[in-house]
């Protein structure tokens, strides 16, 4: 009897842990916190998370990634200037320090030619003056931006070599508006394996909210531009409106399951898993298209 309390006490708070993870995402009106355009969760009909890898040197991709106006370098030279701040993952729930981002945008092995005075005078170092978490007050004056700003030209891996975005999508119909959204939830930069010669694999950064991209860094930037060269030179584009009409090229990766595992580890790491994905996205195209029959 007492093993059965113990077992009905330790269920409780396994569901105790999931309400506050729910409640992590969504506010007290039941809105998802993180989404741009918030839909009520019992207006949700139907819902699956996706998430799509995004390979910028795609033809198709290429306007998100015009020389000097990458969209990777649009969102660290955000992060410099304290505008916006990164997550450890795409869940959006812990933030990471500009340390932790800095370290991983760092080339191995990139200061150890320095000398004990250049390290002095600053280079080479982590420290932004923005206090001890390095997210505090506006505190640095121009000479720590000018060192910030040589370190990240002579110890960084370049915006052009971070070609890879991981997004992470909530497919949602909404029975009210009877239609269906994409809902972009974070964008995750991605050091591609042939970059990272230290390690050979890809290589995770930082993840940012996309409501965060497009309110903070997108919105009234005239470097975050969706480059025309196609059709009219003139008519560039923002690049949260880019995001919003899918004017990107992008293949699943991962779908929501109960194991949490990717697309190459459910099908094989081999060409099944590219079929495998390609059939995914046409059985979704179609299930959208057929909904109202089910």
């Amino acid at each position: 009897m007492k093993n059965m309390q113990k077992i009905c006490l330790l269920f409780a708070v396994f569901l105790g842990s999931l309400g506050l993870a729910v409640a992590q995402e969504r506010d007290e009106f039941g809105y998802n916190i993180n989404s741009l355009r918030p839909i009520h969760e019992h207006d949700q009909l139907w819902k699956r998370t996706v998430w799509v890898r995004m390979d910028c040197r795609e033809k198709q991709n290429k306007p998100f990634f015009a020389r000097n106006n990458e969209i990777t370098k649009v969102i660290i030279e955000a992060v410099d200037a304290g505008i916006l701040r990164p997550f450890e993952n795409d869940s959006l729930i812990n933030r990471m320090s500009y340390e932790n981002f800095v370290e991983n945008l760092t080339i191995p092995g990139s200061d150890e030619g320095l000398t004990e005075e250049e390290k002095a005078m600053g280079f080479g170092a982590d420290d932004t003056g923005w206090g001890d978490s390095g997210w505090g007050d506006d505190t640095g004056g121009a000479e720590s931006e000018s060192t910030e700003s040589t370190v990240a030209a002579s110890n960084r891996y370049f915006p052009h070599q971070l070609n890879i975005l991981e997004i992470r999508i909530d497919l949602i119909f909404d029975k009210k508006r009877s239609r269906w959204y994409r809902d972009i939830q974070a964008i995750t930069l991605i050091l591609p394996a042939e970059a990272n010669t230290a390690k050979g694999i890809d290589q995770s950064i930082a993840s940012f909210s996309y409501k965060e991209l497009v309110e903070n860094v997108f919105k009234d930037n005239d470097s975050a531009i969706w480059y025309n060269d196609a059709n009219n030179p003139r008519e560039h584009r923002n690049l949260s409106e880019a995001f919003d009409l899918t004017l990107y090229a992008a293949h699943m990766i991962k779908y929501s399951n109960p194991d949490d595992a990717m697309i190459q580890d459910i099908y094989g790491a081999d060409k099944s898993a590219i079929v495998a994905s390609m059939q995914l996205e046409h059985q979704l195209v179609d299930f959208e298209t057929e909904f109202w029959e089910y």
